[in-house]
């Protein structure tokens, strides 16, 4: 029984599926099975025949997926691979210290005040009114040149006075030289009479003591003529003091005075001027701390400094260091004099002065840098962040300190070592190294990373 023919419009729209074709080299003859499953004809069929093409579908996607995440993948292990191989080298741990060759001149600075080698302060040695002033500032003098004067009339009328009383007690005293002599006439007569039996004893006495007192009136005359005498010579003397007058050749550097103002001079004489003997000779009176006064001594040379001039030095010589302690808020310093020459004067009194005095100096020597010897490595910290305790170094003797070699330079485990050597000067830079280390690596800072790593971090 044959099947009835089917109609085409019943089946319902066809899905969207590629026709399947014949595979290559076949005609779709009996010699082969197609490649595709033919068109189904019935409505089941072809539900299973869509499902099974979604199934095959979606396989292919994820392989697809599976695919672009490997190749991913590959790219990101390849460019980590690459990182590894090319990654710079770790940052190292310390900073390395350069030994070197030159000089090193050790100095001791400190402040003072410029003053002239020779300084007088004149004053006056009687009170009055000043009648003139014959300098000012600046003034060039001679010695016994005139500086000021002082009214001299009150001076002038003792000296009358004493004159007039001189005249008075010579005087007295002729006076009593002669009743001397008429008290020796009187007393030789009382012993003639008194030897003839014709006197008594008692007019003998009387006559003895009326002489020794004509002998002390007359001692007592001639003492107050001579004091009368020293009086006019003191009211004389002052009266020369009435002119003011230079004791030294020099420069006034001070005037305290104008023409009409008073003296007084009855307790402490006033200082009028003062006077300087050479400007080109100075001296520094440098304030020593007492930590370096054992580095400065006598002779050693010196460089003085001041804000007028900062662009000029000027070349000192230590004359003394002195014993004196001067003690400023508890601050104890000695004074050092430092001798500077001033031939163009540009060097004043009063001026502070900055004083750097060469204590000692060494050419040619090995050199190593302060901070290397004031490097301390920083201990490890535990995981609560406190430092491990180390062992404690042993001590430095005089003239030792301590550097830190690198002992292995593997980056990123590098390990240092302490090592005791001999020093000498320094400059406050480098310091003098006496002791051969030989081909080393000196340590004078720790970096970033050295830090990190005894923190436990990276």
């Amino acid at each position: 029984m044959e099947a009835a023919p089917v109609d085409p419009s019943a089946r319902g729209p066809r899905p969207n599926v590629a026709e399947p074709r014949p595979s290559a080299g076949t005609n779709g003859g009996a010699s082969g099975a197609p490649t595709t499953p033919v068109e189904p004809t019935n409505g089941a069929a072809r539900a299973r025949l869509i499902k099974d093409l979604s199934r095959q579908e979606g396989g292919f996607k994820w392989l697809r997926r599976l695919l672009i995440l490997l190749v991913i993948a590959a790219a990101i292990g390849g460019y980590a691979l690459y990182r590894v191989k090319n990654a710079p080298p770790p940052p190292p741990q310390f900073v390395l210290a350069e030994l070197s060759t030159g000089d090193i001149t050790e100095t001791v600075q400190s402040t003072g005040q410029v003053k002239p080698v020779l300084e007088v302060q004149v004053g006056a040695q009687v009170s009055g009114r000043v009648t003139r002033v014959a300098v000012d500032f600046n003034t060039r003098v001679k010695r016994g040149d005139v500086l000021a004067e002082i009214d001299p009339s009150l001076l002038s009328a003792q000296i009358e006075s004493t004159s007039a009383q001189l005249e008075s007690s010579g005087a007295s005293v002729r006076r009593a030289a002669t009743n001397l002599d008429t008290a020796k006439i009187r007393l030789e007569r009382a012993k003639r009479m008194v030897a003839e039996n014709v006197g008594t004893q008692a007019d003998l006495d009387t006559a003895q003591g009326a002489y020794d007192v004509a002998v002390a009136d007359l001692a007592a005359a001639r003492a107050g003529v001579a004091q009368i005498n020293a009086q006019l010579k003191q009211t004389k003397t002052n009266l020369e003091y009435t002119k003011i007058v230079s004791p030294i050749d020099g420069v006034v550097i001070s005037r305290s005075i104008d023409s009409g103002q008073t003296v007084q001079a009855s307790f402490q004489a006033p200082t009028l001027f003062v006077l300087a003997d050479d400007l080109r000779k100075m001296r520094v009176f440098a304030d020593i701390d007492e930590a370096d006064v054992g580095r400065v001594t006598d002779g050693l040379s010196a460089e003085i400094n001041v804000d007028a001039f900062p662009a000029v030095a000027f070349k000192g010589k230590v004359v003394q260091v002195r014993l004196t302690p001067v003690t400023q808020q508890g601050v104890v310093t000695y004074a050092a004099i430092i001798e500077v020459d001033n031939p163009d004067l540009k060097l004043r009194p009063g001026m502070t002065a900055t004083v750097t005095v060469t204590s000692g100096e060494a050419k040619g020597v090995r050199r190593v840098p302060n901070a290397a010897l004031r490097f301390r490595p920083s201990p490890p910290l535990d995981e609560s962040g406190k430092p491990i305790p180390q062992e404690p170094l042993a001590k430095l003797g005089p003239g030792q300190g301590r550097l830190w070699v690198l002992v292995d330079d593997t980056p990123g485990a590098e390990k240092i070592e302490p090592r005791v050597v001999e020093i000498g000067l320094s400059d406050g830079v480098h310091t003098e190294l006496k002791t051969d280390l030989g081909d080393v690596k000196i340590v004078r800072d720790e970096t970033d990373a050295a830090s990190k790593k005894k923190k436990g971090g990276f």
